[in-house]
């Protein structure tokens, strides 16, 4: 049984940051890409970061201020987030088991989610 497990979301102040994190049991993150989502309430799903191996991508919204990294040995991925912006609320999830070809990976190219993890940032 594969779950996710999202965590380390919260709330800040605009300019702040967060560090949320995925840990996954009953699969192992390094045989796959892994891809961090978010949806904020009215809007579509939409592709924050992903990372293979050494290979990463970044959402033009987030470039240079989200990092995604890997910990092979505890078996998660996190999501550095800085320099927040109020536009970054959103409900944040990760993804892993990538099944599709073209790069970055599409939400619907992952066959397993987390549950999420609220990220709220105020003005």
């Amino acid at each position: 049984h594969v779950q996710l497990v999202e965590s380390g979301g919260g709330s800040v102040q605009a300019g702040g940051s967060l560090r949320p994190s995925c840990a996954a049991s009953g699969y192992t993150f390094s045989r796959s890409s892994v891809g961090w989502f978010r949806q904020a309430p009215g809007k579509e799903r939409e592709g924050v970061a992903h990372i293979y191996t050494d290979r990463t991508y970044y959402a033009d919204s987030v470039e240079g201020r989200f990092t995604i990294s890997q910990d092979n040995a505890k078996n998660t991925v996190y999501q550095q987030m800085d320099s927040l912006k109020p536009e970054d609320t959103a409900m944040y999830f990760c993804a892993t088991d990538w099944r599709g070809m073209a790069w970055p990976p599409h939400s619907g190219d992952y066959n397993y989610w987390g549950q999420g993890t609220q990220v709220t940032v105020s003005s």
